[in-house]
């Protein structure tokens, strides 16, 4: 009776259901926002909004209030924790960005020595300076047969806690931007820090769907103590909406619940917290019926796809490595770099979710009606000049694996400095005075704090070379900041 129930409640929609009401008694708007159910709008984007701003409401009777729920939301977000399986689930209008910062002031406190995986995104990065903490840097495995940056080991991980004392918060990114993770790893990470003492807090931005069968391990059921997922990464959510869930016995919900209420707008967006309630129905009736058909539409679009001769479906050989069958990296077997290969795409107009110099990266949608034999043909259509060639993957490899290191200058630290533009050759031995990061996938290449390398001024010439977008520093003049006293 039990699951009978579960599957009945899910099948609510109680936020969305609320706004709906609402709007369906064309009530007249004497509050905010100014547009007034989209009645007072320009008539140049009428045609776009009209619908949606009918649902853009503000916190009236029946409405609830994300910062103090009580009704619609509350029910909402009870749904969302009785999903995952966890104590507390919490809606972001601000993406996983303000999750990510939430989750960090929440667990640490200043002067914390705290595990950082080295390749996180910037949001983990500022979060770790905002708090104050003392980060120690660990860097993943390499894949080689991707090309990229992977899962940190358990090794690695068990050797910071015996270099580093009192390190209290462990803080990974699971999977990583190719939807690749180690359910064995992290397994044994999660539980190792707890034995010590220390809370584990996962980015998990690309997993929000990995609850269902046939995708990867969540870290939400290894045990992690918070998770950040971006629901409208895979799941049908409005973009910014993400989910941040709570399990844990060393973390108080009111912490974090301070923080979301800090950092998240004073004004969230109703209809970004309807899509998050919606995409939650529709991710428990995949639950609930199975993801089979959509498992078997993308392997066989996958299977038609590498039969493409001018590119190759590259994945982990690794035994260990779980991969989302959502992202499909795709390397260029032509004369095409990775960000060349896009170009051609997009006159096709197929956009995908990134590009490096060696691959592109597509994110499936999470659904059976998903029209693979028209992508095909129009990837055929835009490559069909190019000719197959034998090429190499350019090395973006920077970090020696297993490797354990802090910054040169701690954040605090930072404070005390000046900075000042200089040339890449020059700027080789110093302290960055910034982040440089190719965006996406908005992993930095180098740290503020973190001294400079030749390797680093190798890879981003290589990133340059190749038409990467890159956030920081003046890339066309070749300048970055530097520390100096």
């Amino acid at each position: 009776m039990g699951k009978v129930k579960l599957i009945m409640e899910q099948t609510h929609t109680p936020l969305f259901d609320a706004l709906d009401k609402h709007a369906k008694m064309r009530p007249l708007s004497m509050h905010v926002p100014g547009h007034k159910y989209g009645q007072v709008f320009s008539s140049k984007g009428y045609p776009y909004f009209h619908k949606l701003l009918e649902i853009d409401a503000t916190e009236l009777s029946g409405l609830d209030d994300l910062h103090h729920p009580e009704g619609a939301i509350l029910e909402a977000q009870a749904l969302l924790a009785d999903l995952y399986g966890v104590e507390k689930s919490y809606f972001l209008v601000n993406g996983s960005t303000v999750g990510n910062l939430s989750m960090i002031l929440a667990a640490c406190s200043a002067n914390d020595t705290v595990i950082v995986q080295r390749n996180s995104h910037k949001s983990i990065l500022n979060g770790v300076r905002m708090a104050g903490v003392q980060p120690v840097f660990v860097h993943p495995t390499y894949d080689q047969d991707v090309q990229v940056a992977s899962f940190v080991s358990f090794k690695t991980i068990r050797r910071a806690f015996d270099t580093y004392q009192n390190i209290k918060a462990v803080i990974l990114t699971s999977p990583n931007y190719h939807g690749m993770m180690n359910k064995m790893e992290l397994s044994k990470i999660i539980t190792y820090a707890h034995e010590h003492g220390a809370v584990v807090l996962i980015d998990e931005a690309h997993g929000a769907h990995f609850m269902l069968e046939g995708f990867p391990s969540s870290a939400i059921t290894l045990g992690a103590d918070m998770v950040v997922q971006s629901a409208h990464k895979t799941l049908p959510a409005m973009t910014m909406g993400s989910f941040l869930h709570l399990n844990s016995y060393f973390v108080k919900p009111e912490e974090v619940e301070y923080y979301l209420q800090v950092l998240q707008s004073s004004s969230p967006s109703y209809p970004i917290m309807a899509s998050l309630d919606l995409a939650r129905h529709y991710l428990a009736s995949i639950a609930k019926n199975g993801p089979n058909k959509i498992l078997e539409k993308i392997k066989g679009f996958i299977q038609q796809l590498d039969k493409i001769p001018q590119i190759k479906v590259v994945k982990s050989t690794n035994q260990e490595v779980q991969t989302d069958v959502l992202k499909v990296t795709i390397l260029s077997r032509c004369e095409l770099n990775g960000y060349q290969l896009q170009t051609v795409f997009e006159e096709q107009g197929i956009y995908t979710e990134m590009a490096d110099p060696n691959n592109i990266l597509f994110v499936l949608p999470l659904t059976d009606a998903f029209d693979g034999d028209g992508v095909i043909e129009k990837i055929k259509q835009g490559l069909w000049e190019y000719k197959p060639l034998l090429r190499s993957f350019l090395d973006l490899h920077n970090e020696e694996v297993d490797t354990i290191t802090p910054l040169a200058l701690c954040y605090n630290e930072i404070k005390g400095y000046n900075k000042k533009v200089v040339s890449f050759r020059e700027a080789v031995g110093n302290i960055s005075g910034e982040m440089i990061i190719p965006y996406p996938p908005g992993i930095p290449v180098l740290m503020e704090g973190e001294q400079v390398t030749e390797r680093h001024i190798e890879i981003l010439n290589t990133y340059i070379n190749t038409g990467a977008h890159i956030q920081g520093g003046d890339m066309r003049k070749k300048y970055i900041k530097i520390l100096y006293k």
